[in-house]
């Protein structure tokens, strides 16, 4: 009979303790197996929601829901690392930033998610190319990342049970936005992962989930604090989410922005600018490059030599992609029936933008989901749209909208329009990077 009992560890968080850490083991553990209830789950994350867990617990409950299921390990020659992000809109990085990794002699086995709430999800975005399975079994998994340098894929049953579990639970009783719970789900699956250094993109702004800097850094604190401690070398970025990263939204089109980069060598965009500052924090970690700033300059080139879009294209073919999708990627992107311009009504400065109502445009467009049974279209979304600081004309497009009928672009136009404010006065863009947290 065991030690522990769910009913005990709960009454301990609910008078402000934190239960040793042994006990949050027996805990993970009930929550993957279903030794502990859904009442008890939910009672759990409250508890920890209103009272919290101490530095040492935060770890515990990481590393007890990372155990709860498989770990991978990785021979490799090469350090093996990632990134995660937590989710802006026109946030396609993991697309550029993984083969480029991989270029440089890195190894990147990325365990990634599904679109959620207003930000778009890495996974939707490469079911946007036909064929592509990011369901790989770990033995399918370790083969494309050992011959293309990374893959990009879904977490198994087997990755941190506990986790998903526990947010199946958090996501219907209001307990979402703990800040301990946020660090280990987060943590836990990408230390199942097996890696050697993480870097975290923690998004701030209108189209971030966290939009002030104070809770962005709290973030950036708890999971750079937690991870270093569970033994992985991990540092993070502040970025900036007041306005869309690429000026494309949407599976498809966001897809199209990263070939454009990878095909033209693009490295001003600022897609490519985070690329490269949150890379070189990565490659300098894992001892490919003297310093950030000359891992960066690495990223860079890896782009401009055509080398990371050469590890794109065999990863994409790897995982049952088209062969010659690199050279022929117009051809194989699906296409919107439905494509029209949103004409500003009068002439000025973009002086703001809603980003959180950018992605839910293209969620109602239908490139996201409202309930997790939503099928996704991978065509629709918004293209060409502005950014903060450019100077408009009367009638000049905000963004174009890509939909699949006339009516949903109607509801879109309006929606587009008012979600930027366009002003008299000049503004100064804002920094792309407000903070480094190791």
């Amino acid at each position: 009979m065991s030690d522990f009992s769910a009913r005990d560890i709960i009454a301990t968080l609910r008078a402000g303790d934190t239960p040793p850490r042994d006990a949050l083991a027996w805990f993970a553990q009930g929550l993957a197996d279903g030794a502990v209830s859904d009442a008890q789950a939910g009672a759990f994350a409250m508890a920890v929601c209103l009272n919290g867990l101490s530095d040492e617990g935060r770890v515990a409950l990481t590393l007890a829901m990372r155990d709860s299921g498989q770990v991978l390990d990785w021979d490799l020659d090469g350090p093996v690392l990632d990134k995660h992000s937590t989710g802006g809109v026109g946030d396609c990085v993991s697309l550029l930033l993984a083969p480029a990794l991989a270029a440089c002699g890195a190894f990147v086995p990325m365990i990634s998610g599904r679109g959620l709430g207003h930000t778009g999800g890495t996974l939707d975005k490469l079911e946007a190319i036909p064929g592509v399975n990011v369901n790989l079994d770990a033995a399918q998994f370790h083969d494309v990342v050992a011959g293309a340098g990374c893959a990009i894929v879904s977490a198994t049953g087997d990755i941190a049970p506990a986790d998903k579990r526990l947010y199946a639970i958090r996501d219907v009783t209001a307990t979402v936005e703990s800040l301990d719970l946020i660090t280990a789900s987060i943590l836990s699956k990408k230390l199942a992962g097996g890696l050697e250094g993480l870097v975290l993109d923690v998004k701030v702004g209108s189209g971030a989930f966290m939009k002030d800097m104070t809770a962005a850094r709290a973030l950036a604190e708890a999971l750079t604090q937690t991870a270093n401690a569970a033994g992985c070398r991990t540092s993070a970025l502040i970025s900036d989410m007041n306005q869309p990263l690429a000026p494309s939204l949407g599976n498809a089109l966001e897809v199209s922005e990263v070939m454009a980069v990878l095909t033209a060598g693009n490295t001003d965009a600022p897609l490519s600018q985070i690329s490269a500052a949150l890379g070189g924090v990565l490659l300098a970690g894992a001892g490919l490059a003297a310093d950030a700033d000359a891992g960066a300059e690495q990223i860079v080139q890896a782009i401009r030599s055509g080398h990371a879009a050469e590890r794109f294209g065999k990863m994409i073919a790897a995982m049952g992609g088209p062969v010659q999708f690199v050279e022929n990627h117009a051809r194989f992107l699906p296409e919107a029936t439905v494509i029209r311009e949103v004409a500003t009504p009068k002439a000025g400065t973009v002086r703001a933008i809603d980003g959180e109502a950018l992605g839910r445009v293209v969620v109602a467009l239908g490139g996201g989901r409202a309930v997790e049974s939503d099928v996704v279209d991978p065509a629709v979304g918004l293209s060409r749209v502005l950014r903060l600081g450019d100077a408009v004309a009367k009638g000049q497009p905000l963004a174009v909208i890509h939909a699949a009928r006339p009516d949903q672009a109607d509801r879109a136009e309006a929606a587009v329009r008012a979600a930027f404010n366009v002003g008299d006065r000049a503004l100064k863009a804002p920094s792309l990077i407000h903070a480094r947290v190791s």
